[in-house]
This record gives structure tokens, sequence and C-alpha cells, in this order.
């Protein structure tokens, strides 16, 4: 560089400062790219680690403002491709007449039609493919609030001299920032694959033709060391998976309900910069493990606003219905299942340890469903059904207005008492005492009944 102080420097600040970002991301600019990687929750081994700054040196050179998800898509399908097994043709004989079954078996526990299309068995990759558009939609609110505040506090912490390049490469780093966040959303997606043994399995609909699903290798996978014959558990699951997906299917409304909530919710996440001012004061390139753990353990967010705890109260409570619902149904058609006790408890344990459902919406939107509020939902489904029968509790998804509440959780009884036409009865007496005291107070004494039980005609 000495040999160039003389040379007239015609180079604008935006390149100056691509071209500094081009070293460090090469590993010349004293930044340990493994470490980095590794940061980021990313693979570091040494394929994985040139793929990934080749990429993030694509993003300093993509135009426009959007975040390139495609890269999410390659890391997640990456990933899940490792130790993927294909679907033999044994498996899909027997899963396609599982799922025939479980289709007739939920015909007498639910009053929605049966499903037009065939269930899909997937592969880990193709669940990937299939899922990440969905993925995208939700993560993207929170990625973008990220990049916009990493662009605001390098800015801002940046030297007097650098300022002016910094934020004439706004929208380079910012891209920079989009593509790390991607890539590490397509490793918590590619992860995702090798757990999850459905379509309904994270509580909302993933796939946008709201198709039923079944993971054949994580099925046989969730099978293992249970003691239970496969055959049970893969008739099981199947009957959860169909009866998720016809919920969604009938209750039009609801999967575009809860995709809604979730993303406004994430638009409302907030980045702590003073965290992150304190982090880029100290960062040291060659030990990440600060940097790394302020973004596993979310402390990098501030602390949920109150309308934030109120909307996520909300949709806790419509997904504890939605999983309520399909334990308590899928508990109703498997009555013939000898084993089916035990694996929904393997459910509910897998649940309360942190299943897939959980890990995915709290690494996302920090949304942290609580097992009991699960059991609270199943309990009052099952007392619904007890008092008024399939029909009159499946209408209760057709319209959100109309939906139980979080109260109703807590407590079913009222709900209960309007399904069943008690409160309307007690609430007739009520109006009739209301009145008796009304002409009590006003010195009107009703007149007592003659002893043949008639009203007096007159006084």
């Amino acid at each position: 560089m000495a040999d160039h102080d003389d040379e007239p420097d015609d180079r604008n600040p935006e390149d100056e400062f691509r071209d500094m970002l081009r070293e460090l991301l090469s590993g010349a600019g004293g930044i340990d790219p493994s470490k980095l990687a590794g940061a980021a929750g990313l693979p570091n081994d040494p394929a994985s680690l040139a793929a990934i700054f080749s990429q993030l040196q694509q993003a300093m050179s993509r135009g426009g403002d959007g975040i390139d998800w495609s890269l999410a898509l390659r890391q997640g399908e990456e990933r899940a491709a490792s130790g993927q097994q294909q679907v033999t043709a044994e498996a899909r004989a027997r899963l396609d007449q599982a799922m025939q079954v479980a289709s007739l078996w939920l015909d007498e526990a639910v009053d929605f039609s049966a499903l037009p299309d065939t269930p899909e068995l997937l592969t880990r990759r193709a669940w990937v493919a299939a899922t990440m558009p969905v993925w995208t939609q939700l993560a993207e609110p929170v990625a973008l609030s990220i990049s916009d505040s990493l662009t605001r506090v390098m800015s801002e912490q940046a030297p007097e001299e650098l300022r002016s390049m910094i934020q004439g490469a706004s929208q380079m780093v910012r891209g920079i920032g989009g593509a790390l966040f991607a890539m590490q959303l397509g490793q918590v997606v590619g992860q995702l694959a090798t757990e999850v043994v459905s379509g309904g399995d994270i509580g909302i609909p993933l796939h946008k033709d709201g198709r039923a699903a079944l993971l054949p290798q994580n099925v046989a996978a969730f099978g293992e060391g249970l003691d239970i014959p496969s055959d049970q558990v893969e008739l099981y699951l199947s009957v959860r998976e169909i009866a998720h997906a016809r919920l969604f299917r009938h209750a039009r409304w609801l999967r575009l309900h809860l995709i809604s909530a979730i993303t406004a919710f994430a638009r409302g996440i907030d980045i702590d910069t003073d965290r992150l001012e304190q982090l880029a004061e100290t960062f040291d390139p060659t030990n990440t493990d600060e940097l790394r753990e302020a973004v596993v353990n979310g402390a990098l967010i501030r602390p949920k606003s109150e309308s934030q705890d109120a909307a996520l109260g909300r949709l806790e409570t419509t997904l504890a219905l939605v999983e309520g619902w399909v334990d308590a149904v899928t508990a109703d058609a498997t009555t013939r299942l000898p084993r089916s006790d035990a694996i929904a408890e393997s459910i509910r344990r897998r649940r309360a340890s942190g299943g897939p459902a959980e890990s995915a919406l709290a690494t996302l939107v920090g949304l942290e469903l609580r097992p009991r509020r699960l059991r609270d939902a199943a309990a009052m489904w099952r007392a619904i059904t007890e008092a008024v029968g399939v029909e009159a509790r499946d209408a209760l998804w057709a319209h959100p207005d109309i939906l139980p509440t979080a109260a109703d959780l807590d407590d079913p009884s009222s709900l209960i008492a309007r399904l069943t036409g008690t409160e309307t009865a007690r609430s007739e007496a009520d109006d009739e005492f209301d009145q008796a005291l009304e002409e009590l107070l006003r010195g009107e004494t009703p007149a007592a009944p003659s002893e043949d039980g008639e009203e007096p005609s007159g006084a």
C-alpha cells in the first residue's frame, strides 16, 4: 500500500470499503474464517468455509435491499442431505396403507371431510425444499431488523474518517448481514429436517397446498427404543398428521391467521443497539465466543413490549388450541391401537423437552410454547366433546371470533354452558330475579299467587 501513497486514488468510498471487507472475509485481514463461521453457527470444515465466504462475497456485489434466501435453501438442503435415506418401496407401501386406515378412523372422530390429495412421503431434503418458502416468510422481519441494526451500529461506532465510507456502503453491509442470517436459517431448517416426523409437526401448516406429509426416515427413528410395534407407531403418527391437515383444510382462515400473527410479532422485534455497540467495541476476531453466545441466547434482542407480550399470548393460545385438538381427536381415533397411550406419552415427553415446534419458533421469533397450555387445550376439547359431541365441537373452528379463548383453557365450564344452553336458562332465571328485586326496591310488592296457583285477578 505504501508504494501507492503518492498516486491519486479515484476509487469511491464504497469501492474502498468493499475491498476492505473482501480482505477481511478472505482471512488476510486478521479474522479467522473458521471462527467467524462458528460465531454465526455455520459449518467450519474447509469445503463449507470456502462456499460460505464465496457466498458472502457474492452478497457484497449483489444489488437490491432484499435478502437472497436461496442461500438458506442451499444450506438447508446440504445439511438435510447428510445421512439422508431414500424412501424405499417397502416403506412406501406400508405407510400408504397406514394412512388409508388412519383416514377411515378419523371419519368417526372428526366432522371434517377427507383430504382430496394422497399424503406425501418425503425425504429430509425434499421437506426442506417444500417448507423453506414459509420459513423465509417468518424469518424475514427479524433478518431485516438485525441487518439494519448492524449497519447503524457500524456507522455510529466507526472512526470519523470511515463513517462516510460505511454509510455509502450500507446496502452492501446489509447484504452481508442478510446473507449470514439466511445461511444460519438454512442450518436451523436443515437440522429440523432430521427431527420432524410430519408436515404438521411444527404446529403450523408449512406446505402451501395443505397436503399431509410424513418423513419415513424420521418416523422410523421416532419409534426406535419405544418397545412398541413399528406398525402401531406409523398408524398413530399418520392419524395425527391427517387430523392436522384436515383441520387446516376445513378452517381455511387458520393458516393465514397464524402466519400473519407470527410475522406481525417478528416485525416488532427490536435489536438492543447498546449491547451490539458493546460487542463491537470489544470484538476480538480471534475469539468469537462472546458474539456467538449473544446470538444464541438472544441477548441482542430487547425485552418484549407489552403489546408483544399480549400478541404472543394470543398466538400461543391459538397454537395450543390446534395442538390440543389434534391430541384429543387422535386419542379418540386410535382407541383400537393397544399401545396408543404409550405413543401419546412419548409425544408429550418429546414436546416437554423441546421438540421441533418449540425449537423452531423459539429460534425465529422467541415464541416459547408452554406444554401446560397444550395439556389444558386437550382437556378442554375432550370436555367439549363429551358435552356437545363431535359436530358442535368442530363447528367452533368456523371463525376466529367463536374459537375458545385463553380463559376457556383455564376453565371451560362457561364455554360448555353456552354450548349446551344451560347458560341461557340460568340467564332467564337471573332476569326474573332481577325484575322481582327491582319491583321490591320500588315498593311494588308482588301479590302472592292464589292457592290454586293462579295469579290474582286484581288488587
